[in-house]
């Protein structure tokens, strides 16, 4: 079977899944049928994504298959099509791994709900991979966005699953409109791409000026998407929906397409050097920022939706840098562990009934898998030498090293020990300490709910290891080494732990941290965001709506009652009697008399 027909099989395995049940209501209506299709249509797209890795390991070369698309005058305009490359065939595995686990999880999590709604859910699970696999296999930029805002859409869908509830619903608005804000630079920039080289490739060569500016209106669509600040706000209010769904968004699929665009489009931004340099400070403010957010949470989701925030953090950073393996390296062993983490929160979560920290605690003896998940997964986060997450971010933090400025890298560092502390603080407060009243009767889920954690804690441990297969897919340079930057990283990764230990241990808590959890520096932006959307756009909205009443509109109805009034008083000339006519020509004729003799 060809690379073409394995990445059309991977890509519309899922697509065939959500249609079939879109036209089949009975079977979508029943539930459990629906569940089954879905994970059909990801097992077939991972097989195939799978097969792909396979044929590459074989020496299978890069593939790049295109049709033409919207034609005017002869000419395609754009083309569709699949790019099978060392970029697009590991994170096709990727995402269809994490989307498979993230299902079969979801199988015993969704349980509770009534037929319907969980027909519903699956269907739109199988719509987002789908999505997602478009953006994966896209030849070029145009195609990228056609599946960037299909994933936009399937994403406001699940995160507003609970649409009864307002709450739900409200996240769901705010999460689209804000990417939705964002998107506009990624469609402007299109434009701008194509005006001036008649395409939408990345490995276009506009020169730097333009580059420049396609890639600033590029990346402000990334910051969007990828949840950088200042447009970050909507990703913690994403939690409204079902945890597994913030599994997925958080982990491979919603927030990595941003880092996955600018990994793809590299050779367009590395015209860029200015758009690199606004994504450094960028990334590496995010990266401390988000932190310090999740630090003070007190909702275990939370904690982890500022965390994705922080890492992306390190994945914009490091392109920023002009390190693109070093990013596409962290966004992969990410997306294992961090779909790990909401799995395991998920199994938390469905034990005892509750998202707050406050209601964890001894948690290890009930639930000894998910804490072993959970421990893995937490490790390979904060980077401790040996796990996945140590390697990609060791890169990361190897790619600032030796900059010009070193402000950036420092900020990094200072991450990776707030990381490593804030994780540590969930763990002791989940799983050690003294049991709550609601952690009594806690216990593991089935199969359905354990067995992906398992799938998910393998690649968390060992995936850093394949850091050297990855670059050679990629023509890229990999090398671990002794220096500075990892022997730095390892200490701050480990002192973080041993602070969390000291700090909480003992059921303490650190004064910095009631301190900023009584500033809340996130509901501080999300005010700020929402006071210039009341006074800025709101305001400029009422401005604009008076203007058009009451003076274009006005204007328009006072000429209308003018033709109208006047109307009305020259119809009363009109009488119809040839006296009043005869009068009238002799007052005409005495008047041009009166003016010729004033003349």
């Amino acid at each position: 079977m060809s690379a073409v027909t394995l990445g059309l099989i991977a890509t519309f395995a899922p697509l065939a899944a959500a249609l079939l049940l879109w036209a089949l209501v009975p079977l979508r209506h029943r539930g459990a049928p629906a569940a089954w299709v879905t994970l059909l249509g990801s097992v077939i797209a991972l097989a195939a994504s799978v097969k792909l890795v396979i044929d590459r390991l074989g020496g299978a070369p890069d593939v790049r298959t295109t049709i033409p698309w919207i034609e005017e005058r002869g000419r395609a305009m754009a083309e569709l099509g699949v790019q099978l490359d060392g970029v697009s065939v590991p994170m096709l595995v990727i995402v269809c791994l994490v989307a498979l686990c993230v299902q079969l999880f979801s199988v015993a999590y969704m349980h509770d709900e009534p037929p319907r709604a969980f027909g519903r859910y699956f269907t739109l699970h199988a719509l987002f991979l789908f999505s997602m696999n478009v953006v994966v296999v896209s030849p070029n930029l145009l195609q990228l966005f056609a599946g960037w805002e299909l994933v936009g859409l399937t994403s406001y869908l699940l995160i507003g699953f609970y649409f009864a509830k307002p709450s739900a619903a409200q996240a769901a608005v705010k999460a689209f409109w804000m990417t939705k804000l964002a998107d506009m630079g990624f469609l402007f920039g299109l434009l701008v791409l194509y005006v001036n080289t008649g395409g939408f490739e990345w490995t276009a060569v506009p020169g730097t000026a333009i580059a420049t500016w396609v890639t600033a209106l590029l990346f402000l669509a990334v910051v969007g998407k990828s949840a950088q600040f200042p447009l970050h706000i909507w990703l913690p209010d994403a939690m409204e929906g079902p945890t597994p769904v913030s599994a997925l968004l958080h982990a491979a699929t919603m927030v990595a397409a941003g880092v996955f665009l600018v990994v793809r489009a590299d050779p367009l931004f590395a015209q860029a050097p200015a758009t690199r340099e606004v994504m450094l400070w960028i990334g590496a403010s995010t990266a401390v920022f988000a932190a310090g957010l999740a630090l003070v949470q007190k909702d275990i989701k939370k904690v982890l939706a500022f965390s994705t925030c922080s890492q992306l953090g390190y994945m914009v950073a490091a392109l920023g840098a002009g390190q693109a393996f070093a990013g596409f390296f962290h966004l992969g062993t990410h997306a294992f562990f961090k779909a790990l983490l909401f799995l395991a929160a998920g199994s938390v979560i469905h034990a005892v009934h509750s998202n707050s920290l406050d209601d964890m605690g001894g948690l290890r003896k009930k639930l000894p898998l998910t804490t072993a998940a959970f421990v893995i997964g937490a490790l390979s986060l904060a980077g401790v030498p040996g796990f996945a997450g140590f390697f990609s971010k060791d890169l990361v933090l190897g790619a600032l090293e030796g900059k010009a400025s070193w402000v950036p890298w420092a900020m990094l560092m200072g991450s990776a020990f707030l990381t490593a502390f804030y994780m540590g603080r969930v763990v002791i407060k989940a799983f050690w300490g003294a049991e709550s009243e609601k952690a009594a009767h806690a216990h593991e889920g089935g199969l359905a709910m354990t067995g992906p954690l398992v799938a998910l804690a393998l690649p968390s441990l060992g995936a850093g290891f394949l850091g050297g297969w990855l670059a050679t897919q990629v023509r890229a340079e990999y090398h671990l080494h002794l220096g500075l930057t990892p022997i730095a990283a390892s200490a701050m990764a480990l002192l973080g732990i041993g602070a969390a230990i000291m700090v909480f241990g003992k059921g303490g808590q650190a004064p910095l941290v009631g301190t900023l959890e009584k500033l809340d520096a996130f509901s501080l932006v999300d005010k700020t965001w929402a006071g210039a959307y009341r006074i800025g756009l709101l305001g400029v909205s009422s401005l604009a709506g008076w203007i058009d009443r009451y003076l274009i509109d006005g204007l328009m109805n006072f000429t209308g009652w003018a033709a109208l009034e006047g109307g009305a008083s020259a119809r009363k000339l009109q009488t119809g009697l040839v006296r009043d006519y005869a009068m009238l020509v002799v007052v005409g004729v005495l008047v041009l008399v009166l003016i010729g003799v004033l003349r």
